[in-house]
């Protein structure tokens, strides 16, 4: 059984950084392809980053120019790097596969912008 554990989210002030890291059980990242998504208070939870079995990545026109995905499959980790954050960008962080398996969503992390 998968487990992706997120885990780097906090608060911060509009302009800061934070850097959002998911923990694999097991070495789907080497198979699958891997997203990060977000649901914002309110709102569906979309796909905001992904990167291929390749290194391809792949962004939502929101967050890009400002969010960077990267992965080590070595490590089993897939990561977020979020620069330039704003208040809009507030919500629950989740990693799962690109499409992802429902039963594979873990707790996410929070991130809150302040303005």
């Amino acid at each position: 059984q998968v487990q992706l554990v997120e885990s780097g989210g906090g608060l911060v002030q509009t302009g800061g950084s934070l850097r959002l890291s998911c923990a694999a059980s097991g070495r789907i990242f080497s198979i699958n392809a891997m997203g990060w998504y977000r649901q914002a208070p309110g709102k569906q939870r979309e796909l905001v980053a992904a990167i291929t079995r390749g290194g391809v990545t792949n962004y939502a026109d929101s967050v890009k120019g400002r969010f960077t995905i990267s992965k080590d499959n070595a490590k089993n980790t897939v990561y977020l790097q979020m620069n330039s954050l704003k208040p809009d960008d507030t919500g629950v962080y989740y990693c799962n596969t690109a499409p992802p398996v429902s039963v594979w969503w873990g707790q996410g992390t929070q991130v809150t912008v302040s303005s």
